[in-house]
């Protein structure tokens, strides 16, 4: 009779029933060695742990499944195991790392810088005696403005360095922006017609835009909304510019005020040479010259510097020579050549001393006659 284990046409010949202990083993040379038990992920139960109904035949042995894995015999663990254990290991101290770190050394909250809004004195400056006229070239050769350099290139940038926050690179850009600033609103010609604000308005940081756009529209001497505060511009139907060629004069410096904020300030005289507008034109039609000179300061955060767009913080400016009566705040008036002296006022100011201490002026000032420059030195012969 044929064993089940026996193929369907029986044993084969020369094995008999009775014979199984001579029968050849089929896995003699398979050897399962402890390593290739131990690292089997299924496990069987034993006889005792199968008894209940219902109960799994197996057991997982890896270290992920709820049950954990058998225990292995000599103690040690395997390779698997150690390597989890190395996983968890180096997670936990990951995390207590990133707990100490965050603990130890947390980041401080950047201050919220507030937009101060321009503050601004526009004082004019009457004649001390009758307003000299004549052709711009002549009349540019007569006095401090001989000396001075025309249009941007008067405006010089200082000797650069960095602050204890703020980089070489970082001062240039304020400067520079401060410099666009000062040839756009002194030197753009539809500025001083009083045609456009844009090229000044796109200089300014979107805080002041409202303080700006009111000044433009409604100007005031209230100290905040005088557009003369923002940029120079001639009355239209007034006066006109003569000479594109503006003279002008006058220094750069800044300053580190907080770990977050670069401070400008600027103190030039600017020199037009106008005429009167066609409307109000007398006979003569001569040139006269007016001068303006302007002290601003500028504040720039980092996201000024990289917006390229600047804080106008405070603005004193004297002007003239116009009538005291007159009000400043929207445009400026200029005295046509041959005016006389219209009121006794306070010493004279002396807008032509950019860089230097000015003399402080009240509600009018004086405009300080201008001196006639010296003429040049002949070498000797």
């Amino acid at each position: 009779m044929a064993a089940p284990a026996d193929p369907p046409d029986g044993p084969p010949d020369g094995i008999g029933e009775g014979d199984d202990e001579l029968r050849p083993d089929e896995y003699r040379s398979v050897v399962f060695d402890e390593d290739f038990v131990r690292a089997a992920r299924l496990q069987e139960f034993s006889a005792q742990e199968r008894m209940g109904e219902h109960a799994r035949a197996v057991r997982s042995r890896s270290i992920w499944s709820g049950g954990g894995p058998a225990k292995p015999r000599t103690g040690a663990p395997g390779r698997a195991a150690r390597q989890g254990m190395l996983l968890v290991l180096l997670i936990a101290v990951a995390f207590a790392a990133a707990v100490y770190m965050g603990l130890s050394n947390p980041a401080a909250p950047r201050a919220q810088i507030r937009t101060e809004p321009l503050t601004s004195t526009v004082v004019p400056l009457a004649p001390a005696a009758a307003v000299p006229g004549g052709q711009p070239a002549d009349l540019f050769g007569r006095g401090p403005a001989a000396e001075y350099r025309i249009g941007a290139a008067g405006i010089t940038m200082p000797a650069v360095r960095r602050t204890a926050h703020f980089t070489d690179g970082q001062v240039v850009t304020a400067l520079s922006i401060a410099k666009d600033y000062l040839v756009q609103s002194s030197l753009d010609p539809d500025v001083l017609a009083g045609t456009a604000t844009r090229p000044v308005r796109v200089l300014l940081d979107p805080d002041q835009l409202e303080q700006f756009d009111r000044s433009m529209d409604a100007p005031s001497g209230d100290g905040r909304h005088a557009a003369t505060g923002w940029l120079v511009r001639f009355e239209r139907g007034t006066a006109a510019v003569a000479d594109p060629r503006v003279r002008v004069h006058g220094t750069l410096a800044f300053e580190e005020v907080s770990p977050e904020v670069l401070e400008v300030t600027t103190d030039h005289t600017f020199v037009y040479a106008v005429r009167p507008a066609a409307a109000a034109q007398p006979a003569s039609g001569e040139a006269s010259l007016f001068t303006v000179r302007r002290e601003l300061r500028f504040r720039f955060d980092l996201e000024d510097l990289a917006t390229r767009r600047t804080e106008l913080v405070s603005a004193y400016v004297l002007a003239g020579p116009q009538a005291c009566s007159a009000d400043p705040a929207g445009a400026f008036r200029p005295l046509p050549a041959g005016t006389g002296p219209t009121t006794v006022g306070p010493a004279a100011s002396d807008p032509y001393a950019a860089g230097r201490p000015r003399r402080t002026a009240g509600l009018c000032g004086v405009l300080a006659p201008a001196e006639p420059a010296a003429p040049p030195v002949s070498p000797a012969p």
